[in-house]
C-alpha cells in the first residue's frame, strides 16, 4: 500500500497522455486539414511563429523552469510525459542562458521535425524577468536562425499558488527543484495555458518603477507608524490634536520641539514662526504640552524623535522623486491608453494603473478587474451568542485583497472624481444620500466605477468623453414622454419595444431602458415568481405615457392590453425586483419588524413565531422558518403556509400587493429602485 499512492498519479498520467500521443500520431500521419491538429498548433502572436512544414504537426515539448535568485532548474518532457532531455541547472548569467539555448537546440536537432516548446515558469519574486526577456527573444528570433528555425514557443508564467496546488495534486507534498520544474512542464503540456504577452522595454521599466514606488509607499507607512509609537510616549496628546502627523508643519514642529517638555517651555510667538501652523492651534498645543502625561523626555528622547522626523521627510522626498520618474516612463511608452484623460486621474494614477494592468485583454469584463484589485465589500463580523445572534453589529468593509499602491491612489482619485467627474458624481451623491453617516461607502462605489471607465477607455483606445452619456439623468428613472421621438422611424427598436408594449417590457431583465437601443444584443428574462405573472404590467410601468403613446400595429391580438396607470401608479418609479432584493437581506427586514430577536437556532437557519398569523409575532409556536443565507422564509402552519422572499414577507405583513410592497421597501429602507 505504501507504493501504490505515489505510483497512482503516474499511471493516470500515462493513460491520459497516451491518448494525446495517439492524437499526435494520427495528426502527423494523416496530414489532413480536417484533423484536429489545432489543439497543439501554434497560437497566434509573436511567441509562436514560423513553421517551415505546414503539413506536419509540430512535436510538443514541455519545458518547466523553477526560478530562484541565483539560478534556475529546467525539466524537458515529451508528449507522453517522459524526459525529452536531461534536466538542466543553469545560473543567472550569460553562460547559463547559453546552456539553456544549446539544450533547446539539441532537442530540436534530435527530433528533426518542427517543434513547439510549451514553456512554463514558476515565478519567485522578480527573479524571472531576465529569463522571460531571453525566452521572448528566442521566440522572436530571425527566421533563418538555426537550428531553432523550425521551433515555436508558447511562454507562460504561473501564479505560485496555482503551481503549488497543481504540484501537490500530482506529486504529493514533495518540494524540490526537480519536482517543481517537472510539475511546470507537465502543466504546460496538459493544460495548454495562455501565453504571457511579452513586455516592451519601456513597459518593463514602468513596471519596475511602480514596484519600487510600492515599496517606498510601504516604507512611508512603516516610518509614520514608528513615529506614532514614539510620540505615544513622548507627546501622546499631539495625536488627539492633529489628524495627520505627516503634515509639513507638524514635522517642523517636532523637529524643533520633539517632546512635550521641550514644547511646554516655549512661547506662543516662537510657534507663530512655523510655516503653515494654524494659529488657532497654538493655545491648545501649549496647554496640552504643559499638562502632558508623556513619560519620555530628555536629550536622548529628543534625538530619537528628530531622527524619525528626518527619516519621514527623506522618505517623502524619495516618494516624490519616484512619482516623477514614473510619470516620465509613462510618457515614454510606445502606446497611448488615454487613462490620464479621465477626470480625477492624475498622471501618477494613470501610470500606476498601466503598470499593474499591463494588458487590458487579461480582463474579459470589468468585474474581473474590480475583483483583481479587491474593490468590493466584505462582511466584518465575528462570533455569535447562545441564541445564534451576532455578538457585534454586522459591518461591511472593503476587501483587503488587491494591490496596496493601486488602492491608495485610486482612493485619492475617487475623492476628486466624486466632485468633478460627471460620470461618477451622480453615483456618489445617490449612495451618499443612502448612507449619510458612512461616506467611505460612496467612495468605494466611485472607485469601482472608475475602474470600469478605465478599462473601457483603454480597450476602446478613445479618450474619456464626459458627454458620452447623460450620467445625471438615468433613463430608467426619468423616461422620456415621447419614446417614438427618440428613435428614428423604421428602426428595429420599434419592433422590439412598440409603444403599446411599454408596460409589458418594463418589468424584464435585459434592456434597462426600452426607449434606447442597446449597443449589443441581449437576452431578456422575465421576473421571478414574486412579480405576479397573472398581471405583471398593470402596476409596474415607468410612466403613464409609455403605454399610451404611438400606434398599436405591433400588438399581438391574442394578448390582452394592459390598463393605463393613473394617479399614484404613474408617479411611482420603475422597480427592478431582482436589484431590490440584492440590496436588502432578509435579516435586515426581520430586524426592522422586530422578529429577529424572537428567532432561535443556527446562524443561517432559525425558527420562531410567524409574524403574519401569530399575534404580534409573540406566539409560542415555532412554525416560521428562515434561511438567512438564501434570504427565504416559510411558515409551516397549515392555515398560513406563506413563503417567499423579502418582498413576499413585506407584502404579507403590511397587507399590500407585491408592487406596492416593493415601492414601500424602497421608501422605507432608502433603496435604489433599479440599477
Amino acid at each position: 500500500m505504501s507504493h501504490s499512492r505515489p505510483q497512482r498519479p503516474h499511471a493516470t498520467a500515462r493513460c491520459a497522455t497516451g491518448q494525446d500521443a495517439g492524437a499526435h500520431t494520427t495528426n502527423s500521419t494523416a496530414n489532413s486539414p480536417a484533423q484536429p491538429i489545432a489543439r497543439h498548433a501554434t497560437p497566434p502572436g509573436p511567441d509562436a511563429t514560423r513553421l517551415t512544414t505546414p503539413d506536419a504537426a509540430p512535436v510538443p515539448i514541455g519545458v518547466g523552469i523553477d526560478t530562484s535568485r541565483y539560478g534556475h532548474y529546467a525539466t524537458f518532457l515529451r508528449a507522453d510525459l517522459q524526459p525529452a532531455a536531461a534536466d538542466l541547472k543553469l545560473v543567472e548569467s550569460a553562460a547559463g542562458y547559453q546552456q539553456l539555448r544549446e539544450r533547446l537546440e539539441s532537442i530540436a536537432h534530435k527530433l528533426g521535425r518542427p517543434v513547439h516548446f510549451h514553456v512554463r515558469l514558476d515565478l519567485a519574486g522578480r527573479y524571472a524577468d531576465n529569463l522571460l526577456a531571453f525566452l521572448h527573444e528566442l521566440a522572436t528570433r530571425p527566421a533563418d536562425a538555426t537550428p531553432l528555425a523550425n521551433a515555436t514557443f508558447t511562454i507562460s508564467c504561473g501564479d505560485p499558488q496555482r503551481n503549488k496546488n497543481y504540484r501537490v495534486a500530482i506529486f504529493g507534498h514533495k518540494k524540490s527543484d526537480p519536482v517543481e520544474s517537472a510539475a511546470c512542464a507537465r502543466y504546460a503540456l496538459t493544460e495548454k495555458p495562455k501565453p504571457t504577452p511579452a513586455l516592451t522595454p519601456q513597459l518593463r521599466l514602468l513596471c519596475q518603477i511602480a514596484s519600487r514606488l510600492e515599496s517606498q509607499a510601504r516604507q512611508d507607512t512603516r516610518l509614520l507608524n514608528q513615529l506614532h509609537n514614539l510620540l505615544a510616549r513622548a507627546f501622546p496628546e499631539l495625536a488627539l490634536l492633529v489628524n495627520d502627523l505627516s503634515a509639513g508643519w507638524v514635522l517642523t514642529l517636532l523637529d524643533r520641539y520633539p517632546t512635550a517638555a521641550k514644547l511646554a517651555n516655549t512661547r506662543a510667538a516662537s510657534l507663530e514662526k512655523i510655516p503653515y501652523l494654524p494659529h488657532e492651534h497654538i493655545p491648545s498645543l501649549l496647554q496640552q504640552a504643559r499638562s502632558s502625561v508623556g513619560c519620555l523626555s530628555g536629550p536622548a528622547a529628543e534625538e530619537l524623535v528628530r531622527d524619525l522626523v528626518r527619516q519621514v521627510k527623506e522618505a517623502r522626498l524619495r516618494h516624490k522623486a519616484l512619482e516623477k520618474l514614473l510619470v516620465n516612463a509613462y510618457h515614454d511608452l510606445p502606446f497611448v491608453n488615454h487613462l490620464d484623460t479621465i477626470k480625477g486621474f492624475g498622471e501618477v494614477t494613470a501610470a500606476i494603473l498601466t503598470a499593474k494592468i499591463v494588458d487590458p485583454q487579461r480582463f474579459a469584463e470589468p468585474a474581473k478587474l474590480v475583483g483583481h484589485f479587491g474593490i468590493y465589500p466584505v462582511e466584518a463580523s465575528s462570533g455569535i451568542d447562545r441564541d445564534g445572534n451576532p455578538r457585534v453589529p454586522i459591518r461591511m468593509i472593503m476587501s483587503k485583497r488587491g494591490n496596496d499602491l493601486v488602492r491608495r491612489y485610486l482612493w485619492m482619485a475617487a475623492l476628486s472624481a466624486a466632485q468633478h467627474n460627471p460620470a461618477v458624481k451622480p453615483l456618489y451623491q445617490r449612495v451618499r444620500a443612502k448612507h449619510p453617516d458612512q461616506p467611505s461607502i460612496a467612495i468605494g462605489h466611485v472607485m469601482r466605477k472608475l475602474l470600469h471607465i478605465a478599462l473601457a477607455v483603454w480597450k476602446t483606445d478613445k479618450p474619456f468623453n464626459p458627454e458620452h452619456y447623460p450620467w445625471d439623468k438615468p433613463a430608467h428613472l426619468h423616461p422620456q414622454a415621447d419614446p417614438q421621438a427618440q428613435v428614428p422611424a423604421g428602426s428595429s427598436i420599434h419592433a422590439e419595444h412598440p409603444a403599446t408594449q411599454g408596460a409589458d417590457s418594463a418589468q424584464a431583465a435585459g434592456h434597462k431602458n426600452p426607449v434606447l437601443e442597446p449597443e449589443r444584443s441581449v437576452v431578456t428574462a422575465a421576473c421571478a415568481s414574486t412579480s405576479l405573472p397573472q398581471e405583471p404590467t398593470a402596476n409596474n410601468v415607468p410612466s403613464a405615457t409609455a403605454g399610451a403613446a404611438g400606434p398599436t400595429q405591433a400588438t399581438t391580438p391574442e394578448l390582452p392590453m394592459p390598463p393605463t396607470p393613473t394617479g399614484d401608479q404613474a408617479a411611482t418609479p420603475w422597480i427592478d425586483f431582482a436589484h431590490l432584493k440584492s440590496q436588502l437581506p432578509l435579516e435586515r427586514v426581520l430586524d426592522h419588524l422586530g422578529v429577529l430577536a424572537t428567532l432561535r437556532g443556527q446562524p443561517n437557519q432559525r425558527r420562531g413565531p410567524c409574524p403574519v398569523h401569530a399575534r404580534n409575532g409573540q406566539g409560542k409556536e415555532r412554525t416560521f422558518s428562515v434561511q438567512l443565507d438564501r434570504n427565504l422564509f416559510h411558515c409551516f402552519d397549515p392555515k398560513c403556509g406563506i413563503k417567499g422572499d423579502v418582498i413576499d414577507l413585506w407584502a404579507a405583513v403590511k397587507k399590500l400587493n407585491l408592487r406596492d410592497a416593493a415601492v414601500d421597501l424602497v421608501q422605507t429602507f432608502h433603496l435604489e429602485p433599479a440599477p
